[in-house]
């Protein structure tokens, strides 16, 4: 069987112990990113899961509804260093595994608890998606163009941006402060909160009168120098020549000088001058503008599908991404750190594991450690 003792101790994170409740969204990522850097992370799930982008863990099945399963989760946590869950508020509790049963089995376990909405407020347990917590945030309602529906933008920032990676954040803290002081936590990780604070540069703006309408700044789609634009064929480009030095490079790429635009601070003229690009991008293909923009420092890259990125030569020099079984596309695992010098980090598959063979394997680590 796999057991904590094949994670290789090299690795950044090895000695540290995840438990990871099955669950959509967010939790799925931090879990592998947990796992890809060393972590031991076992994940409870009652039924089987195929889901290739949730790896590298040990996987133990587990109805959390029967005292049996309910015993043999609570042995585990006397083992874990973090519990990581994602059900609505009161979820746990009713289970019997709720932060206060779980720290009297280890003090100084950090509890990790990501929602939507958060633990508590009139929302609380109302169902939701990341669509939803970014439009209550004030985020989606910047992601548009006057007169356009707001964008929808996957679901990457209440997801993946304001939960993953603000719960990743609270982990490690309440982590770092538990071996100080032997004291656990109990983290409350909201994608809503999440999503505001990555916004808080335009709430400050907004706070001081400094930003236009949505579609209208710097940032969103009001500057003609930051932008996409539809080429030739039909494809597109973006362009992010904001700084002066880049906007004269850009400009060069497009055989046009300062006196064929408005100035570029003239906020009141940048759709003059995005009419104008608009024009000039239709002229040729996307691949012909990127090869008149390469090595020009223009800010000019041009908008790729999934397959063109998998096969970008950047992508490839990085070896940013590598095959799943099946076929699957799974992109490599960031940052990256100079100690582990360029060796890969884990991306394996799943194992199953029986709940016996791991609690005893928990039960062994905690006593080397």
């Amino acid at each position: 069987m796999q057991t904590g003792a094949d994670i290789p101790h090299d690795r950044p994170l090895a000695g540290l112990r995840i438990l990871e409740m099955a669950a959509l969204g967010p939790l799925p990522l931090a879990g592998t990113l947990l796992a890809g850097f060393g972590a031991d992370v076992v994940r409870i799930q009652k039924e089987p899961d195929d889901d290739v982008a949730v790896r590298s863990r040990r996987v133990v099945r587990l109805d959390l509804k029967s005292p049996e399963g309910r015993a043999a989760c609570l042995d585990l946590v006397s083992g874990a260093n973090a519990l990581l869950e994602g059900f609505r508020p009161g979820t746990m509790e009713r289970l019997g595994l709720g932060p206060a049963d779980c720290h009297a089995r280890a003090p100084a376990l950090v509890y990790c608890r990501m929602t939507g909405w958060g633990q508590d407020g009139p929302l609380a347990r109302e169902a939701g998606h990341d669509i939803n917590y970014i439009a209550l945030s004030g985020v989606l309602g910047r992601i548009t163009r006057p007169d356009e529906r707001p964008a929808v933008p996957l679901n990457l920032i209440g997801d993946y941006g304001g939960g993953t990676m603000t719960m990743l954040f609270g982990l490690m803290t309440a982590l770092w402060r538990a071996r100080a002081t032997g004291q656990g936590d109990v983290i409350d990780a909201a994608m809503i909160d999440g999503a505001a604070i990555m916004m808080s540069k335009q709430f400050a703006l907004h706070g001081q009168d400094q930003l236009g309408p949505p579609g209208t700044n710097l940032l969103d789609g009001g500057a003609f120098f930051y932008d996409t634009y539809v080429c030739a064929d039909g494809r597109h480009v973006a362009v992010g020549a904001i700084e002066p030095k880049f906007y004269k490079a850009l400009l060069a790429v497009l055989d046009l000088t300062e006196g064929d635009l408005p100035q570029q601070s003239d906020q009141a003229r940048w759709p003059e001058g995005r009419r104008i690009f608009a024009e000039t991008f239709l002229t040729r293909t996307r691949d012909d503008w990127v090869a008149r923009a390469r090595d020009k420092d223009a800010c000019l890259t041009p908008v790729l599908d999934l397959d063109e990125a998998v096969a970008h030569p950047h992508a490839r020099a990085r070896s940013s991404f590598s095959r799943a079984e099946g076929g699957a596309w799974i992109p490599a695992l960031a940052p990256r750190l100079a100690s582990m010098d360029g060796r890969s980090l884990r991306e394996d598959r799943n194992s199953e594991i029986p709940v016996a063979e791991t609690i005893a394997d928990w039960r062994a680590q905690r006593r080397r450690h």
